[in-house]
């Protein structure tokens, strides 16, 4: 059964698939880094092997969105059988036995756990909005009013007289006063440009699957024109 050792991490045994589908266990020993954020296994207990020995192999915790028991139908010749869901790819570990399975479940869902902020915890946003100096006011205009049409893909903005009447009644599409064209950026690459617009704000923000309701956590930046995200800063 896995313990805390002195730095108060999860350690213990367990027995890993070598490769998704093969059917090939190998024994390794784990440990449950929560202050690194990642899950690591050794050829043997680190304690018992040469200064220097790394890891064989790691996983961000914030990589995994689900740890659950496996079923009979995935693999049907392990027992204790659990299975780590990380981005595409899925890690198959056994246990020793029934309460080994359990703990390491637990922990590994725990360790892994995005907590999202619900409705209720918004008003200590709004206070600290509320909190900041308000921006001058601003002078006041004139409101006028404008009647809007798309001519030839153009959106056309032509102000109304007070009579009702159009300002430039009669006059044709290229005379109005007013001529905007929607625009639109699209990337022509999946790479960012270093010539492309400023970043406006970017950090670590965590986001809901589509598919699968799963929060997981993903780098955004925002610029002038897009929203984007991806697996990591790099």
């Amino acid at each position: 059964m896995p313990y805390v050792d002195r730095q108060n991490r999860i350690c213990g045994f367990l027995d890993i698939e070598e490769n998704e589908n093969s059917g090939k266990f190998l024994r390794r020993y784990f440990i449950l880094d929560t202050q690194a954020n990642c899950l690591l296994w050794y050829m043997d207990n680190p304690q018992n092997l040469a200064m220097g020995a790394g890891a064989v192999g790691s996983l961000q915790l914030t990589y995994i969105s689900k740890v659950s028991i496996a079923t009979s139908k995935q693999k049907p010749k392990a027992p204790f059988c659990f299975v780590i869901n990380a981005l595409s790819q899925r890690y198959f570990l056994q246990a020793n036995d029934q309460k080994d399975l359990k703990d390491w479940v637990e922990a590994l869902n725990q360790a892994s756990k995005i907590t999202v902020p619900k409705v209720g915890n918004l008003p200590l946003t709004t206070e600290v909005i509320k909190s900041l100096p308000a921006p001058p006011a601003l002078e006041k205009k004139p409101q006028v009013a404008y009647k809007t049409e798309i001519i030839g893909g153009v959106v056309v903005h032509t102000p109304i007289n007070q009579n009702g009447g159009d300002g430039q009644e009669g006059s044709e599409p290229a005379s109005h006063a007013i001529l905007r064209r929607s625009q639109s950026y699209i990337p022509t690459t999946g790479s960012r440009v270093p010539s492309g617009p400023p970043f406006i704000k970017s950090g670590y923000c965590v986001k809901q699957g589509n598919v699968r309701k799963s929060w997981k956590r993903r780098f955004f930046v925002l610029d002038d024109f897009t929203i984007c995200y991806f697996k990591c800063e790099q």
